[in-house]
């Protein structure tokens, strides 16, 4: 959830995420902190390195996150958590990480170690996921693995 609030307060993104707002934002920011445009030796050209890095990071992260990204995606994420089951999990701070057995990865953020435990401690991971992780908490796609033939 900091990093969601973090991305968003550098972009300017106030409550839910626009696209088109956020592109524009995107280009003016990288215009701004671009690399190339200090001179090598200025003080500013290192920190210009690294903040354009987060720039980029967290305009992807965004992207995956906002409201015409997952309408997008929705068939494939709904096919994901009907008919594949959790293959693999991860919990770190309010992150959680679910790898399916058909090799897609989501996030799902502000999980609470409470809830983690519930869901580990369920009798059926799936059930328990589908019926209290899925509905209630913002997610996005984080990689896919490929599977080999």
């Amino acid at each position: 959830m900091k990093r969601i609030h973090e991305y968003k307060k550098l972009f300017g993104v106030e409550k839910e995420i626009d696209l088109k707002f956020l592109k524009k934002s995107y280009r003016n920011l990288v215009k701004e902190w671009h690399p190339d445009k200090f001179q090598d030796g200025d003080a500013l050209q290192e920190q210009a390195e690294v903040q354009s890095r987060k720039i980029i990071d967290g305009y992807h992260f965004l992207v995956s996150m906002a409201p015409e990204t997952k309408e997008k995606n929705l068939p494939e994420y709904t096919q994901t958590i009907t008919n594949s089951g959790i293959s693999d999990y991860q919990h770190k701070g309010l992150l959680l990480e679910i790898t399916f057995t058909d090799g897609a990865t989501y996030e799902y953020f502000g999980i609470t170690k409470p809830v983690y435990l519930k869901m580990v401690n369920a009798g059926n991971l799936n059930r328990y996921a589908k019926r209290n992780i899925y509905p209630k908490f913002s997610y996005r796609k984080s990689k896919r693995i490929l599977q080999e033939s």
